[in-house]
């Protein structure tokens, strides 16, 4: 009996009736890679050609910064306040438990912890469009475009490996087990809090880091 338990555990939730969508529904740590190394490599090349030699590291560093800043902000309130929302109707129940629901219920399914490319590809267009809109055409400093952009995606796959290690690697001390912490801490007692996966300070600024345990930085996991 225990054991028929203990293998319902690991079976993964199915999402999808079409064994096509169900199948894209699973996201190995790999693909993370295999997709988005290959386009931050052209970016950063991008901005190579295109920034004048003198000024690379400039562009390059601040830009990289600052796009990496960004995606930390996105990082914390998309958790928040996108992946966290708790919708009334029945449909969008559904919606957001295929999103996000899906991986509290099964916190260490190891093919649910990096964000599959049907959410990662449009999202992050959409974060192109707006990178163009503000930087090249609206305060007109293009040559920003390519490594702002290609600090973004730095940062999303820092999170998105991170995710996957705090639920499946052996971290005991450093930031990351301070972050394995907090994660765990997410997904057990207080779900409605600490939010930031990768980037946990940005819960001290906004308070959503418990009080009483706000000084703790690392500890065991449950």
């Amino acid at each position: 009996m225990a054991e028929a338990g203990r293998r319902n555990q690991l079976e993964p939730i199915r999402l999808f009736k079409s064994d096509f969508l169900e199948f894209f529904s699973h996201i190995s740590p790999v693909t993370v890679l295999v997709i988005w190394v290959p386009v931050i490599l052209a970016f950063l090349t991008l901005t190579v050609l295109e920034i004048p030699r003198g000024a690379i590291p400039l562009y390059a560093l601040c830009g990289l910064a600052g796009g990496w800043f960004i995606w930390s902000l996105t990082e914390y309130f998309m958790h928040r306040f996108i992946f966290h929302y708790h919708p009334r109707t029945e449909k969008l129940k559904k919606l957001f438990f295929t999103v996000h629901g899906v991986h509290h219920a099964q916190p260490m399914c190891r093919t649910r912890l990096v964000m599959p490319p049907a959410l990662s590809v449009p999202l992050a267009l959409v974060f192109y469009g707006v990178f163009t809109l503000v930087i090249s055409v609206i305060i007109r400093e293009p040559l920003w475009l390519y490594p702002t952009f290609a600090g973004l995606l730095i940062g999303y796959v820092i999170y998105d490996l991170t995710h996957y290690a705090l639920h499946h690697a052996k971290l005991t001390k450093g930031y990351l087990a301070m972050c394995r912490y907090q994660h765990m801490q997410h997904h057990g007692t207080c779900p409605n809090m600490r939010f930031g996966v990768s980037v946990p300070w940005w819960d001290y600024v906004f308070g959503t880091m418990p009080l009483e345990t706000a000084k703790k930085k690392a500890g065991p996991t449950p």
